[in-house]
C-alpha cells in the first residue's frame, strides 16, 4: 500500500513539468511514511511513497527495475496470490532478488503483457514504464479499490494516487460544473469525471497504454453477471451457503498475509463480524477495534462489537469518542479530501483508522457486502416497490399525507417518517429515477437552485444527462440483482472504498476488504435475488451461513449506518462554522458561485420542526466550500 505519481511528457513543455515530480511525491508522504523514491530522465519521472507491508527491506523499495532495466514499476496496492505467481514464474526460469509481490507483479507484466491482470488476486494501480519501447502501462485493480487520476494532454501524461499530486505538477485548474451539479445530488463525484475538467479517475477494471501523443483505455474485467446464467443456476440454498463460506473464509485467509502486524474492524454489524470470526480462525492474537459515541447513544453500537469480541476471545479496543473530540478533528478530515466528497462517515472513519494504526498497520474490514447481498434500506424499498399491494397502491397516490410529518435522521421515529416518504414519492417514477432518487441526498432541482445564475448559464445539462445515462446503464427491469450491480459499479467505488481509502491512508494504515475477492463477487452475482433478500430480511445467504458463527443477539437489530449527529452540531456548537465563516451571508455573495437566497432557506431549514437531511446539503456546501478556499481563494 503506497502513493504513486508520475509524468510521461511528450515534448520540451511537457518536459518542463518535471522539475515538480518531487513535490508531487511529497505530497503524498501520508500513504506512504516508509520510504521515498523517484526515477527520472528525459523520457519518464516517476515517484513513490511506500508503507511497507511485505518485505520490508530497502530492496523492495520502488521505483523498482528488472535485472535488464528496461522495465521501471511503481505500484499501490497488494497481489495476494503473489507467492503462487512466483513459483509459475520461477518454473519459467525468472529468478527474484526480493521477497516483494511488486517484483513478482512486474515480472508477471514482462512475461505475460497485459494479460497478466487476469491473473492477479488483490487491489492495486500500478504503473510499468517500457524504456526501450516508450510506451506506459496503467492499471487499476477490478473494483476500484485503489484510486487511479490522470490528465492527458498534447504536451503531457500526469498520473496519481490522489488529486492533490497532479494538481502538484503546477496544471491549470478548471471546475467541471457538471461534476459540481452532480456532487451536490450524489454527495461525490462519479468516475470517470472528477471536479477538473482536465483530470480525469481510471475506471475500476481498466488499463491503459500511452503512447506520445496517444492514449488507449482497455476493460480487462467486469462484473460475471447474466441474468439466464442466474437462472440455470442448479444450486441448492443450501449448498450456495456452503460454497459461499468456502470462498469467503479462503478471501479472508489471503488477506491475513503480511510481515506486519494485522486486524479488524469491528462495528458490530454482521459483516465487520463475519470477518472477524474468520480471521480469528487462522490467528490467534487477532485485534479488534470500534469506534463509538459516549455523548450520542442513538448512534453507538459498541455493546454489539463487545459481544462479538467476547465471542471469539479477541484484543478488542474501543474508543469511545466525545463530541469535542470528533469535532476537534473535522478540519483534519477536511483538509485529506482531494476533491469535494461529503460522505459524513468519513469522519469516524478518519478518526477509527488514526487510532487504530496506533497498533497495527494492516485492518481488515467488512466493506462491500452490503452493495453485494443487499444490505442497505433502498434494497428493501426495491424489494417492496416491486410487488403488487395495496399499500403500495395507497402510498403511492396519497404520497402528498407522508410529506407533512416531520422527517429528520436524529431519532428512530423521524427517520421512519423520513424513510416513508422518499418511499412514497419514489413509488411514481421508473426504476431508474427511483434508484437515482434513493441514491441520492439532494435532488437536482436542489442542485439547480444552489447555482448563482451565472452558473446555471454555464451548466451543460444535456452532458449531466448523458453521464447519468452512462451510470445507470444496468438498471433495465426490477431485478435487484440489477440495482445491486449497479451499487457495486457506482456506489462502492465511488462512494464507500473512496472514503476508506482517503481516511485510512492520511495516517498510513492498509484496510483490506475481503467480501471484494473477485471470486466472491462473480460467485454472488451467480445467485438469485431470493438467496439475497427475502421479505424483510436483507443479505439473507450471508445471515443464514454463518448463524451458528455469530452471537445471537445481532439478528433481528434494526441496521445502523456509521454516522454522525450532525444535525446537533450544526445547530449547536458548529453554527459557527455555518454562520460566520463557509457559509456566511457576505462570503457567499463575494464568491458568486451560489443562490444567496437558496443558501439562507437551508440555513432556516436547519432549525425548523422537520430538517429531513438539510443537515447532509449543509455538510456537502461546508466541504465543498472549504476545498474551494483551498484551492481558488
Amino acid at each position: 500500500m503506497c502513493g504513486i505519481t508520475g509524468i510521461f511528457p511528450f515534448n520540451i513543455a511537457g518536459r518542463l513539468h518535471m522539475i515538480n515530480l518531487s513535490k508531487a511525491t511529497h505530497s503524498l508522504t501520508h500513504r506512504g511514511p516508509d520510504a521515498f523514491g523517484t526515477h527520472i530522465d528525459e523520457s519518464i519521472g516517476l515517484g513513490h511513497r511506500r508503507l511497507s507491508i511485505i518485505d520490508l527491506s530497502e530492496d523492495a523499495n520502488q521505483p523498482m527495475k528488472d535485472e535488464s532495466e528496461r522495465y521501471i514499476i511503481i505500484f499501490n496496492g497488494e497481489i495476494y496470490n503473489y507467492k503462487e505467481l512466483r513459483k509459475e514464474l520461477e518454473s519459467k526460469g525468472v529468478g527474484f532478488r526480493t521477497q516483494s509481490d511488486t517484483e513478482v507483479l512486474l515480472q508477471c507484466f514482462i512475461q505475460y503483457g497485459s494479460e497478466m491482470l487476469q491473473k492477479l488476486n488483490g487491489f492495486f494501480a500500478f504503473a510499468i514504464f517500457d524504456c526501450q519501447k516508450e510506451e506506459l502501462f496503467v492499471a487499476r485493480d477490478r473494483f476500484g479499490i485503489k484510486p487511479l487520476y490522470y490528465l492527458y494532454d498534447e504536451d503531457k501524461f500526469l498520473f496519481a494516487s490522489e488529486l492533490q499530486s497532479i494538481i502538484s505538477f503546477g496544471i491549470e485548474k478548471k471546475m467541471d460544473l457538471e461534476s459540481l451539479y452532480t456532487y451536490f445530488q450524489l454527495n461525490y463525484i462519479p468516475a470517470p469525471d472528477t471536479i477538473f475538467q482536465n483530470i480525469k479517475m481510471l475506471m475500476p477494471g481498466n488499463y491503459m497504454w500511452v503512447r506520445k501523443q496517444e492514449m488507449e483505455i482497455h476493460p480487462f474485467y467486469q462484473i460475471d453477471y447474466n441474468e439466464v446464467s442466474v437462472e440455470n443456476n442448479n444450486l441448492t440454498y443450501e449448498q450456495q451457503k456452503e460454497k459461499l463460506s468456502e470462498l469467503i473464509d479462503t478471501s479472508v485467509r489471503r488477506r491475513l498475509v503480511a510481515d506486519v502486524p494485522v486486524g479488524t474492524f469491528l462495528s458490530g454489524g454482521i459483516d465487520s463480524s463475519v470477518i472477524t470470526g474468520i480471521a480469528k480462525k487462522y490467528k490467534n492474537d487477532l485485534h479488534t477495534f470500534s469506534i463509538g459515541y459516549s455523548d450520542e447513544p442513538y448512534f453507538d453500537e459498541t455493546k454489539y462489537a463487545n459481544l462479538v469480541a467476547k465471542k471469539f476471545g479477541t484484543e478488542h479496543t474501543v474508543f469511545s469518542l466525545s463530541k469535542k473530540e470528533i469535532e476537534d478533528e473535522l478540519f483534519h478530515v477536511l483538509e485529506n479530501i482531494d476533491q469535494p466528497f461529503a460522505d459524513s462517515s468519513a469522519i469516524p472513519v478518519y478518526i477509527l483508522s488514526k487510532r487504530t494504526r496506533e497498533h497495527i498497520t494492516v485492518a481488515l474490514s467488512g466493506d462491500g457486502a452490503d452493495e453485494l447481498f443487499s444490505g442497505y434500506n433502498k434494497h428493501s424499498a426495491f424489494h417492496r416497490a416491486a410487488q403488487s399491494s395495496i399499500t403500495n397502491s395507497l402510498l403511492k397516490n396519497f404520497s402528498f399525507l407522508t410529506s407533512i410529518l416531520p422527517k429528520s435522521r436524529s431519532t428512530a421515529l423521524t427517520n421512519k417518517f423520513r424513510q416513508l416518504d422518499r418511499f412514497s414519492k419514489s413509488l411514481q417514477s421508473d426504476i431508474k429515477s427511483r434508484y437515482w432518487q434513493w441514491a441520492s441526498l439532494g435532488s437536482e432541482k436542489l442542485s439547480y437552485s444552489l447555482f448563482s445564475e451565472s452558473l446555471r448559464k454555464k451548466l451543460q445539462r444535456n452532458e449531466f444527462y448523458a453521464r447519468k445515462e452512462f451510470l445507470l446503464k444496468d438498471l433495465k427491469t426490477e431485478n435487484l440483482n440489477e440495482v445491486l450491480l449497479t451499487d457495486m459499479n457506482l456506489v462502492l467505488p465511488n462512494d464507500m472504498l473512496k472514503k476508506v481509502d482517503l481516511m485510512s491512508m492520511a495516517h498510513g494504515l492498509e484496510v483490506r476488504v475481503p467480501f471484494l475477492d473477485h471470486e466472491v463477487v462473480n460467485f454472488v452475482f451467480s445467485l438469485p435475488a431470493e438467496s439475497k433478500i427475502n421479505g424483510k430480511m436483507r443479505k439473507r445467504i450471508l445471515q443464514d451461513a454463518y448463524k451458528e458463527l455469530l452471537p445471537a443477539e445481532l439478528y433481528n437489530r434494526p441496521k445502523q449506518g456509521f454516522e454522525v449527529p450532525l444535525l446537533r452540531w450544526f445547530r449547536g456548537s458548529l453554527s459557527g462554522l455555518i454562520r460566520d465563516d463557509l457559509l456566511k451571508d457576505n462570503f457567499i455573495a463575494e464568491q458568486g458561485l451560489f443562490d444567496t437566497g437558496t443558501i439562507k432557506n437551508i440555513k432556516k431549514k436547519l432549525f425548523s420542526i422537520s430538517p429531513g437531511d438539510v443537515h447532509a446539503h449543509i455538510w456537502a456546501l461546508i466541504v465543498f466550500q472549504y476545498w474551494w478556499k483551498k484551492h481558488f481563494n
